[in-house]
Parts: C-alpha cells; structure tokens; sequence
C-alpha cells in the first residue's frame, strides 16, 4: 500500500513531468486538498490541460477545497461555459454559489446559464458572502413530527441518495418549522410505531439568513453543535450551515483580526503579491506616524533634560516598551473578548477595573525591579524612584486604556481590533515619555 505522502510526491511529479495518462489514472487515490495542491503549484496552462483531462466530480472537490486565495474561480474562468458548467454542477450549491461568486458578472452569467439546477444556487448568491446566507447550503435531511420511528427511517433512507454529508437530522412542523432534532441512535432504538416528536430533542439555535457568521460560529461553538438551521422571517427551515464551513469561517476571521490586530489591513490576502501588500499596509504606517509624531514632539519639548541626562535617553525605549507590551496584553484579551460577546454592557466597568489592577501590580513590580537596576547602573537612587514611578504610572495607564479605547471603539461603531493597537500604543508612548522626562526635569535636572 502506498502511504500519502509517496503518493502524493509520485502524483505532483507525474503532473510536473506531464504524464496525464498515469496521473488519471490513480488521481481518485488522492484526497481532494491534496489534489487541489496540485493544481494550484502547476502553471496555468499544465492546470487547465490537467483540468481537463480530470472526471469532473474529483475536478469539483479539489476546487472546493482550495483556499479563496487560491483564486479556485480562474479554473473555471479559463473554461468553455458548457465545461465549466459541468464542473459546477458536481459541487455543493454553497460551494458552488462562493465559486460562481467571485467571477465578473458576465463570466459568471454564462456559466450559470448552463447549469441544469442553478435555482438554488442563483438564490444563495443573493446573499452577503459574509452571512448566514453567504455559508448555507439549502440540502437537508428532515422529517415530519408527525410520523413515527419506522416511517422517518424509511423518509430518512430516500433523502440520503440526494444530500450527501448530513449530521443532523431535523424535525419540522407541518409549516416547515424546525421543531427539533432527532438522534439517530435514539430512533434506531425506538419502535417502531414510536412518533417521532417523542424521540427528538430540542434545537439550541437557529439563524436567520442576514445572521453575520461570526454569530453563526459563536453559536455553534456555545452549543456544540454539528449544524445549525436556518430560517427565513417567518421561522420555515430553509438551509444549514454545517461544522466544516464554520471551521473556514473562523479560521478566516482569526486571520482578519490578526492582520487588523498587527496594524495591517484585514482583507489584504496572505499569499498576495507584494504590490497589494504594500497598498493594504501603506496606509497603516501613515496612520501611525501621525501618532509616533506625539512621541516625539514630548521628546523635543524635554529635549534640555535629555541632552543634560544620557541616562533619560537610555531609560526612555524601557519605559515606553513595557508600556506598550503592557498596553498589547490587555489590548488582545478584551479585543477577543468583544469578538466573542463575553462583555455586556453592566460587566464593562469590571473589565476596566480588571485591567487597572494587573496594571497596578505588575507596574509596581516592574517598576522596583527596573528602579533598582538604573540606580544601581547610573549610580543615581533618585532617578531610580524616578523610573519606578513612570513604569508603575505607565503599566497602569496601559492596562487602562487596553481595556477602555476597544470598548469604546466598539461602542462607536468602529472595530477595535483594526484601530485599538494605534491609539494604545501611541498613549503608552506619550505617557511613558511625559511621566519620565517630566518627573525627572522637575526633579533631578
């Protein structure tokens, strides 16, 4: 038996060296992603030949599973229409609807136009990308409340040949309303005469096709569960989201927030070239120069103390850096507990006063290790007492304000995990700069 691995080297050389004899032959041996890394390391013209070359049905998978940075849409882009559509139709109707999205219009009119079944596709394409609607898929295994265990499991057989991969299977109402669930152990255990609302159990949550799918994936994580219903405005079932859809949403909104996070632009694509890069990121710098500018306009106003003290110009990128680190922790934590709905509106004093007391403390901690190391090098206990008294005073305004700007941001409308870093880091590095030029102007200079 050839392990993974082998195979997949042995097919990645066959595509290189183009043997597309072999490497059809033994294609449906690979899994999907990995034939989808295939594809994407050839050149476009090796690609489509390949492509082409490929059934259909293993084609559709592994551009399903390709990252949308992938750009999977190209392949079908390249194609005639009639091939494309061929491709479209072996897929998912949300996988489908995310591919067909993200072509130009035209393109994506004439492949759809071809496409036998493309009602339900058509129909998930008018939803935002970034909803409920956007990852549904309308596929669904459900049977009435009404029948009992016998009869769903015949119901349940019939529907199976048409939706693959289902998890759940849903209980509705005689108006199409999920009512509840129903365990699949528990109903091959039942009798057979056993009505199904007997059986089922409760449903934790559903979604309406607007819900943001961060809510969607914060759902699913609260309550566990392995698909969750969705619901047009009267409560009638009308798709699902499924685990596996909600693993590509959080991973791409862990990515989103890290790039915000950082300072970066959220939509700037990992694998970009370097000219978005620097157009995505550009902007971002010049937003903080404006704020380093406050630094170091503090630092002209002491410029005396500083050229009287080579100390202070030493002990200056101490102060601001540990503020800032300082600033940063608790800026990540309340950033990422916003992102999860964990701070309503009667806990936001808690969570201030929560940062303000780590701050207290490890500023005085910080503070009187750090004191007693510049007293010892300068030789100067004064300006030890100095450095204690700007590191606590600094650490607390950093434990402050990364919990205060996020949610106030919030608050406004505004993300905070695109502009908190900005504004913390810029009031750590005034703040640190003022509390040890200024103690010490007034003190020892």
């Amino acid at each position: 038996m050839t392990e993974p691995t082998e195979l997949l080297a042995e097919l990645r050389d066959l595509a290189e060296r183009g043997d597309l004899v072999a490497f059809c032959q033994r294609a449906s041996e690979l899994h999907p992603s990995d034939l989808s890394d295939i594809l994407v390391d050839l050149p476009a013209d090796q690609r489509l030949t390949l492509v082409r070359s490929l059934p259909n049905d293993l084609v559709s998978e592994a551009l399903a599973e390709m990252e949308p940075e992938e750009h999977p849409e190209d392949v079908l882009a390249a194609l005639h229409p009639r091939d494309a559509a061929e491709i479209v139709g072996e897929l998912e109707d949300d996988d489908a609807a995310d591919l067909i999205g993200e072509l130009p219009e035209e393109t994506a009119t004439s492949i759809l136009a071809a496409v036998a079944e493309r009602a339900e596709i058509e129909r998930l394409l008018e939803y935002d990308e970034e909803s409920a609607g956007g990852i549904m898929t309308t596929a669904f295994v459900s049977v009435h409340e009404t029948v009992n265990a016998d009869a769903a499991i015949d119901d349940i057989r019939r529907q199976a040949e048409e939706v693959e991969d289902f998890y759940q299977v849903y209980v509705v109402s005689t108006d199409g309303k999920p009512t509840g669930v129903l365990p699949l152990q528990k109903l091959v255990r039942s009798p057979a005469d056993e009505i199904v609302r007997n059986i089922m159990e409760p449903i934790q949550a559903a979604v309406t096709p607007d819900e943001d799918q961060e809510e969607v994936a914060r759902l699913m994580s609260r309550y566990n569960m392995a698909s969750i219903p969705v619901v047009d405005a009267s409560g009638v079932m009308i798709g699902r989201i499924t685990f596996d859809d909600v693993i590509d949403v959080v991973e791409a909104e862990q990515t989103e927030d890290l790039l915000k996070f950082s300072g970066g632009s959220g939509d700037e694509e990992l694998g970009a070239k370097w000219t978005q890069a620097v157009t995505k990121r550009l902007p971002w710098l010049m937003l903080n120069s404006v704020t380093a500018s406050l630094s170091a306009g503090v630092v002209m106003i002491f410029g005396g103390a500083i050229e009287r003290s080579i100390a202070l110009a030493a002990l200056l990128p101490v102060v601001a850096g540990l503020g800032g680190n300082a600033g940063t922790q608790a800026l990540a934590v309340t950033v990422r507990r916003v992102s999860l709905g964990q701070i309503p509106s009667q806990r936001v004093g808690r969570v201030i006063a929560k940062e303000l007391s780590v701050g207290i403390v490890n500023g005085l901690t910080m503070g009187v290790a750090v004191g007693l190391i510049a007293g010892l090098v300068f030789d100067r206990w004064l300006l030890g007492l100095i450095v204690l008294l700007a590191l606590w005073g600094n650490l607390i305004v950093a434990g402050g304000a990364g919990a205060a700007i996020p949610l106030l941001l919030e608050r406004m409308g505004i993300d905070p995990a695109v502009a908190s870093s900005v504004f913390v880091s810029a009031l750590t590095d005034v703040c640190g700069y003022l509390l040890l030029l200024g103690l010490a102007a007034n003190l020892i200079l």
